[in-house]
């Protein structure tokens, strides 16, 4: 008997523990070593340190695929983030603790990457391809919108609480709650398993060798490479809200709670455009609004105001290329290895996020707040113009000899199927 899908609201919760772990680095915590006299470029590396294990996550995303099942998967990550996340509260705050630090947060958020994965790989089986668009908004939403908690509510409890550290802890208590959501789930494993361990890894390897040499799968592949909708500015905007004589409670509230309001109307939008245009097109689409929303920033005057306005547009129009991400994904991937080809695809992903970091540091150094807005506004515009002018001239051309009509393996079933507008 055919099962009622679950309502995808279910992976906003599910999704959260990733998204607060994102706003308590950029936020609270960029925030809070600011106060502390550390350096810009200092944090800058400090929050680069929470985007490397979401490069990298496509070296063990096949576990998720291949042992135990997403359920458990999630609850190894909920147990383990939140301990870590308890642990770096009570580090002070320091110079000195910096190398310390970094190694924390790459450990937090490499548990963090196992919840992302479980969630999607629930996700990718659970929804219906009618819904792809809808589930993307209510996931990115999670994403986004614990972000806010993250980086606002966590913000707010550090500079109320009688110790900065104990909002870290407050935190880590409500991720682990969100681990309730599982009991509307059953405890699925992917369609590619096999008696043995070793077909299994081949059946692995054979579905996603017949997604990627897809067009939409070189497509896909490709959109995600390029810097375009990557929110780096988003890391620093505690760090360098001076410039605009933002204080704390303006940075906590707009970068915090009501920037993930505004993030999460942006998903549940772009979800929305997702399902009725090309995805591909529409992330590409949402990365010049979060462009246009930078340079209007780095042009208006410096002033407090501006800096809510130019922040929350930008949060607007980030909402909508996460959205847009997650939609391109679950189109290109289908099911069978699901988690390992959707974290190739974010892997992908977070590399021009991660190097881009560095890059608006080090344009922040050099050039000020309107150097490294514009930086990253010039890599946006330019990564959608590589992208159209590469697909018309080459890939166009030349994917569909690379292709060939090979008929799925049974243990490989379930492979994703050609969206009339990438063909």
């Amino acid at each position: 008997m055919a099962r009622k899908a679950v309502h995808p609201f279910l992976f906003t919760l599910l999704i959260l523990p990733a998204g607060v772990a994102l706003g308590y680095v950029q936020v609270t915590l960029a925030y809070l070593l600011s106060d502390a006299g550390v350096s810009v470029p200092q944090v800058a590396a400090v929050v680069a340190a929470s985007v490397l294990p979401h490069t990298l996550k496509f070296l063990w995303s096949p576990l998720v695929d291949t042992t135990l099942t997403f359920k458990k998967w999630y609850w190894i990550s909920g147990i383990g983030s939140s301990l870590v996340l308890m642990a770096l509260s009570l580090l002070p705050l320091t110079a000195a603790n910096l190398p310390l630090l970094t190694l924390g947060i790459y450990a937090y958020h490499s548990f963090i990457t196992l919840c992302m994965m479980a969630t999607e790989g629930l996700m990718a089986y659970e929804v219906p391809a009618a819904l792809h668009g809808r589930a993307a908004g209510y996931f990115q939403m999670g994403n986004l919108g614990g972000a806010g908690i993250g980086g606002g509510v966590g913000l707010l409890l550090a500079q109320r609480l009688p110790t900065p550290g104990a909002a870290g802890i407050v935190l880590g208590v409500l991720c682990l709650g969100c681990c309730l959501a599982l009991v509307a789930f059953r405890d699925q494993t992917t369609t590619i398993r096999a008696a043995r361990i070793s077909d299994t890894y081949r059946a692995m390897g054979r579905d996603v060798w017949e997604t990627v040499r897809t067009k939409s799968g070189w497509l896909a592949l490709l959109i995600c490479l390029l810097p375009r909708g990557t929110a780096a500015a988003a890391g620093l905007w505690s760090a360098v809200a001076k410039d605009w004589g933002a204080g704390a409670d303006t940075v906590a509230l707009v970068t915090g709670i009501l920037g993930g309001l505004v993030s999460a109307l942006g998903c549940l939008l772009g979800g929305w455009v997702c399902d009725r245009v090309s995805p591909r097109y529409a992330y590409l689409l949402f990365g010049l609004a979060a462009a246009a929303c930078l340079v209007g920033m780095a042009y208006a005057p410096r002033t407090e105001p501006m800096f809510i306005v130019g922040t929350l547009l930008y949060a607007l129009a980030n909402g909508a290329c996460y959205a847009g991400f997650t939609a391109v994904a679950l189109e290109a991937i289908g099911k069978g290895a699901a988690v390992t080809k959707y974290n190739i695809l974010a892997s992908l992903s977070n590399s021009p996020a991660y190097l881009l970091m560095y890059a608006l540091g080090f344009a922040y150094a050099r050039f000020g707040a309107r150097g490294m807005l514009n930086t990253e506004a010039a890599f946006a515009v330019g990564a959608v113009v590589f992208f159209l002018v590469l697909q018309q001239t080459v890939l166009r051309n030349r994917i569909p000899r690379w292709r060939k009509q090979v008929a799925a393996p049974a243990e490989a079933a379930l492979l994703p199927l050609a969206v009339a507008g990438y063909q």
